[in-house]
């Protein structure tokens, strides 16, 4: 579909939707590395576990080599980061993480649930612009 901007140039909306999903899973990538680095996310600062971020974003980013960055392929990389990410939340509860004095079970589900929102919402956005290439 073919929309018109105030300029009366015509967009596509898939491109559209791509940019912004390309920018939220940046942002989102960004953001969880810089929180690892900066204050950890389970445990306390320094905890060896919070390396497992690192594998997740880079699950993202082989995902996109490999789609060679094409809308389709980078929803499926998008969702499997998102699906990384709830396996570091059951592999942090089955190793025992919430006991922690600083991680409870509610702060490691809740904070990592904000990452496979935001990985899922990318992921969504750029099936939209596959779809939207595709008409």
């Amino acid at each position: 579909m073919i929309e018109f901007s105030k300029s009366n140039e015509p967009t596509n909306s898939g491109e559209t939707s791509y940019k912004i999903a390309v920018s939220l899973a940046i942002a989102a990538a960004f953001f969880l590395l810089f929180l690892t680095g900066a204050v950890g996310v389970i445990g306390e600062e320094g905890d060896r576990f919070d390396l497992v971020y690192f594998g997740v974003v880079s699950v993202g980013i082989i995902g996109a080599i490999i789609s060679r960055f094409q809308p389709y392929g980078m929803a499926v990389a998008l969702f499997a980061t998102a699906l990384t990410q709830i396996l570091v939340v059951i592999i942090a509860l089955i190793i025992g993480k919430q006991h922690s004095p600083v991680s409870s079970v509610f702060e490691i589900v809740a904070l990592n649930g904000f990452f496979v929102v935001l990985f899922v919402g990318s992921a969504l956005l750029f099936r939209l612009a596959a779809r939207k290439q595709l008409s």
